[in-house]
């Protein structure tokens, strides 16, 4: 079972992300150490050449990642993202992107987690791969 529901994240995520709304990601699913964002797709995504950008879906796995933790290990705002490996795979088309996160290991001080990005709304079309680690702040019990 997750630590904060999916209301309570996105509450969280507007109020501490207000860019957010410019990039209109919507959290879909959000359960133990497991989270799902959408980037509903938008023009101003696209990069020379009619692809997604980069720093769209660099963004999105972050975002998406913040949320599998938080899932996990409770309200953590002040987590930080300490590294962030991207593996382009394929030109994703113009469309919605889908992150799916996954935390692979929670400790006191770092998580580790992976992201897969999928374009054009199927999951067979992997267009991207993400490892993120995550700094955590020093809980007052430690």
């Amino acid at each position: 079972m997750s630590t904060i529901t999916l209301l309570e994240f996105s509450r969280i995520a507007h109020k501490e992300l207000p860019l957010l709304e410019v990039f209109g990601f919507n959290v879909e699913r959000l359960e133990n150490g497991e989270c799902t964002v959408r980037a509903n797709y938008k023009e101003d995504f696209l990069r020379p050449g009619g692809t997604v950008s980069g720093p769209i879906m660099m963004a999105l796995a972050d975002f998406a990642m913040w949320g599998a933790i938080m899932s996990r290990a409770g309200r953590v705002q002040m987590a930080v993202t300490s590294n962030l490996n991207i593996n382009f795979l394929i030109r994703p088309e113009p469309g919605d992107i889908v992150a799916e996160a996954k935390v692979i290991k929670l400790g006191k001080r770092l998580a580790v987690g992976v992201v897969e990005l999928f374009g054009n709304h199927q999951q067979s079309d992997l267009v991207a791969h993400v490892t993120c680690t995550y700094s955590l702040p020093p809980q007052p019990n430690n």
